[in-house]
């Protein structure tokens, strides 16, 4: 049986060209003219919003991307009348003809939650915690409109139900604590479209969720959109969103828009260098490994004191000394839609000039071998010596109730019969929502004790089997984690050459030595070797994730556990950090055991994946069998859930969205735990659909003898 996917729509409206101006097309919902942004700071006013122009049009979507620090959400809290008392804002802001610009904070709160609304990455900053979600919406509504408290419930309820609140007249009782992540953000939709605004601004809305959750929610916005009719400004560093919601897409580097054209146009001619990199170092889930990610390079300039002349020039390629001195215009390229701030804009978009630059091939990640002969799978003899092997893993938590007396009510099953194996110079990816069991099965291997049940075994010691403080010691330089921030496993008040060398000292090593080694761990990661005398506050993101792995690797270890290594980091600097990885794996031998969310990242340094879902694995293989021909329902939901950075192909591919919320892992369905959100239960007879619902699937290997498996009954 297939499983039939939902066809993938795109925006109402097609693409535009840039900002529209014309005398006969609608007037815009927003233009923002001039918008400037500064904050004090101890070397001198850091300006965040440096002459920011664009025009908003109702019903369509202004996309604004670029890294951190370049200007994005200031220019929402500028919008908005959100920014703190310190800051200066110059320039227009321009609603239905009105400058908000020159409003105070009283006159603004007027104009916020009812012409304009607000979606925020961290929903829980826009609910009151001891308010029910049905209060805090009638609250929203009452603020703006003459309604009885009764009208307004029940217009709060009508807004649940719109934004996909199961059972929402019951639901608007429940507090925000009491929802998920995804739920919560639903909540946020709700009350940002509760008056109908004419603009919406999400800002980062789908950060924090996992894809199949962030699928859902973008689903939801543009139901939201379609219902009011309003204009949004989508805030967000996922450029495969920006393909798949946005007409037009503005491009900020440095405080200011450095590009700004229709999304289709954007995509395929990028005509700023800026943008063009920020493309080709994007992972996608449907290019493989074949195409060598680019990454930015460098890091963005300070905006306190910022030099003359463009402010991307340290990391162009097709940089000109007169970039260096004149800081270009943004201006649109003769016979090109759209506009660029660059001083070659003519010259690319002639196609004279490659804006990204070239790029070396990626190396293979292991040598060719001979003519005739097979390469070894994992699994086979000379594919590597086993580091990793975890049988029939079990984990559960206890599930208490009462404040002073607690008592057990109930277990939760957080890892439930894992199995998999994990050679050297081998990278697996253990994939899947949050709640899934990704992490909890990484702690279980760290902790280098007797699991609760099954086996793990490291470097071929079973650990179960290590009987004092100096044996796990030992095996612990065989082992190291790179966590998801790196700011958690630096200290900060050691330099960098003394938290690379901390675990060197620990092990007796010798000042010699250490110095030798922690300046080899400088060059193996990319960071010159004066960085030693600095402090991780003084980093970037991308400096201290380096920084991170350097501490990771200063014993030798064989296995490397990275959670989430990617996810707090800007795009560019993800695709630096894939590189490395793949280069240490290459050079050292090391084996990789990754936890994470994004499968474009996974496939894109990934040997294996393994599908967890409720604890269990439902699916495991090669990378490339598995997006190529993945068989379970889950697996298929989660990549059809991910955004391809490529407006055609996102607009068209059809998409599976899974319904409903993952059950609680305290109360596993009785058969498959997929059963309750499965699309192909559905459509089964009801002689698969009785064993779905009460005999758990066993695992079985595809039908060409792989080591492709998966566990489903109807398959």
């Amino acid at each position: 049986m297939t499983l039939a996917p939902a066809p993938h729509t795109g925006p109402a409206a097609g693409p535009a060209t840039g900002p529209a101006t014309g005398p006969t097309g609608p007037a815009p919902v927003l233009s923002v003219r001039g918008l400037r942004v500064s904050f004090p700071s101890e070397a001198g006013p850091v300006e965040a919003v440096r002459g920011v122009d664009f025009d908003l049009l109702p019903g369509r979507t202004l996309g604004i991307v670029g890294e951190s620090g370049s200007g994005k959400s200031a220019t929402a809290l500028a919008v908005m009348g959100l920014l703190p008392p310190t800051a200066r804002l110059g320039g227009r802001i321009l609603l239905g003809g009105r400058d908000l610009a020159g409003l105070d904070d009283k006159e603004l709160s007027r104009v916020r939650g009812k012409d304009i609304g607000m979606v925020f990455q961290d929903p829980m900053s826009a609910l009151t915690p001891i308010f029910s979600v049905g209060r805090l919406l009638s609250e929203a509504l009452r603020v703006h409109r003459e309604l009885s408290r009764n009208d307004a419930w029940e217009q709060a309820v009508e807004l649940l139900d719109l934004v996909g609140i199961p059972d929402p007249r019951e639901r608007a009782k429940s507090f925000p604590h009491e929802f998920s992540g995804g739920m919560r953000q639903r909540v946020v939709i709700a009350l940002a479209i509760a008056n109908k605004p004419s603009v919406l601004i999400a800002d980062e809305p789908t950060t924090a969720l996992d894809v199949t959750v962030q699928a859902q929610i973008l689903d939801v916005l543009r139901l939201a959109q379609r219902e009011t009719g309003a204009g949004l400004v989508l805030i967000t560093h996922d450029l495969g969103v920006v393909a798949g919601h946005a007409d037009d897409v503005a491009v900020m580097y440095a405080g200011r828009i450095v590009e700004h054209a229709g999304v289709d146009e954007l995509f395929r001619h990028p005509t700023m260098p800026y943008t063009a990199r920020l493309l080709a170092s994007v992972p996608t889930v449907d290019s493989g490994v074949e195409r060598p990610l680019i990454p930015v390079g460098g890091e963005p300039p300070s905006l306190a004191g910022l030099p003359g002349g463009c402010p991307f020039a340290p990391r162009c390629a097709a940089v000109l000394d007169v970039c260096r001195t004149i800081e270009p215009d943004l201006t649109a390229p003769a016979g090109r839609p759209g506009r660029a701030a660059c001083h070659r804009a003519q010259e690319i978009a002639d196609g004279g000039l490659d804006p990204a630059g070239q790029a070396a091939p990626v190396p293979p990640a292991a040598p060719v071998p001979a003519a005739g002969a097979a390469e070894p799978r994992a699994g086979e003899p000379g594919a590597g010596d086993v580091v990793l092997r975890v049988e029939d893993l079990v984990k559960t938590f206890p599930v208490t109730k009462g404040a002073l007396l607690k008592r057990r009510v109930g277990t939760l099953h957080a890892v439930n019969r894992v199995s998999f194996e994990l050679r050297a110079g081998e990278t697996l990816g253990l994939v899947g929502e949050s709640g899934s069991g990704k992490t909890t099965t990484l702690r279980e291997i760290l902790r280098l004790r007797a699991p609760e049940g099954g086996r793990i075994e490291v470097a071929g010691t079973d650990v179960a089997t290590l009987r004092s403080a100096a044996q796990v010691r030992e095996l612990r330089r065989d082992v190291q984690i790179v966590l998801q921030d790196p700011t958690d496993a630096l200290d900060p008040r050691l330099t960098v050459f003394d938290l690379l060398a901390e675990p060197l000292r620990a092990a007796g090593a010798d000042r010699a030595a250490t110095r030798s080694r922690v300046t080899r761990l400088l060059d193996l990661v990319g960071l010159e070797r004066a960085m030693g005398d600095r402090f991780p506050a003084a980093l970037s993101g991308g400096q201290r994730q380096r920084v991170g792995i350097a501490r990771a690797l200063a014993r030798e270890p064989k296995l490397l556990a990275l959670d989430e290594p990617l996810s707090a980091l800007d795009v560019s600097v993800q695709a630096e950090i894939i590189n490395l990885l793949a280069r240490l794996k290459r050079e050292l031998g090391l084996a990789y055991l990754v936890v994470a969310h994004d499968l474009a990242v996974v496939r894109y340094f990934s040997d294996r994946i393994a599908v967890m879902y409720l604890g269990h694995i439902v699916e495991s293989g090669a990378t490339e069998e598995i997006f190529a021909r993945p068989r379970h329902p889950y697996t298929q939901a989660l990549l059809s859930a991910i955004p391809v950075p490529d407006p055609q192909r996102e607009r068209h591919r059809e998409r599976i969205v899974l319904a409903g919320e993952q059950p609680s892992a305290a109360r596993l369905p009785r058969g498959c735990v997929f059963v309750d959100r499965c699309p192909l239960h559905r459509e089964a007879d009801e002689s698969v659909r009785a064993r779905c619902r009460t005999e758990r699937p066993a695992t079985v290997g595809a039908p060409d003898g792989s080591d492709h498996q998966y566990a489903c009954h109807a398959v």
